[in-house]
């Protein structure tokens, strides 16, 4: 499949959006699960710079995933509503072994696992929706043969008024 500039966008768009969602919630997940663990400030503790940069980096990385996610999500097997949370997930999965060697304290707390599990599930949640309405489906759904006519330009039967106004 050849690279669809207008999609990469879109999924971009739709993954900065998901990453502001996680980040706007972020106080109320702290409260729920008793973990003051914040991604902005990690990030911006790695990056060197202020929250401001680290809540930039994390609306980045949000881009970058979402613009991936749009070129692989119509290939995915499942239902469509599944597919952005199933790959969230795996995103936190894969990714959680890092925290060891960023954050050992968060890395061994049973309640950081948890809270960036939800963090991904809600990102991966709003990610797949946008993606999905943003981009719709890859291929076009099939006409009925009674709508179309050889001549390309519909079948006459649905221009005839069946009663006279």
């Amino acid at each position: 499949m050849a690279f669809d500039r207008s999609r990469t966008l879109r999924g971009a768009l739709a993954g900065s959006a998901a990453a502001a969602v996680w980040h706007a919630q972020q106080p109320i997940d702290q409260r729920v699960f008793r973990c003051g663990y914040d991604d902005p400030e990690l990030l911006a503790r790695l990056a060197g710079g202020g929250y401001a940069l680290g809540t930039a980096l994390h609306l980045g990385n949000g881009a970058l995933f979402g613009a991936l996610y749009a070129g692989v999500a119509p290939k995915l097997p499942g239902p469509p509503v599944l597919r952005g949370p199933l790959a969230g997930l795996a995103e936190h999965l894969a990714t959680w072994p890092a925290m060891a060697l960023v954050a050992p304290e968060l890395a061994r707390s049973g309640r950081a696992f948890l809270q960036s599990a939800w963090r991904h599930l809600l990102f991966g949640f709003v990610l797949g929706e946008l993606e999905r309405r943003l981009n719709g489906p890859l291929e076009l759904e099939p006409v009925s043969d009674e709508a179309v006519a050889s001549n390309g330009h519909g079948s006459a039967a649905h221009l005839v008024a069946t009663s006279p106004q």
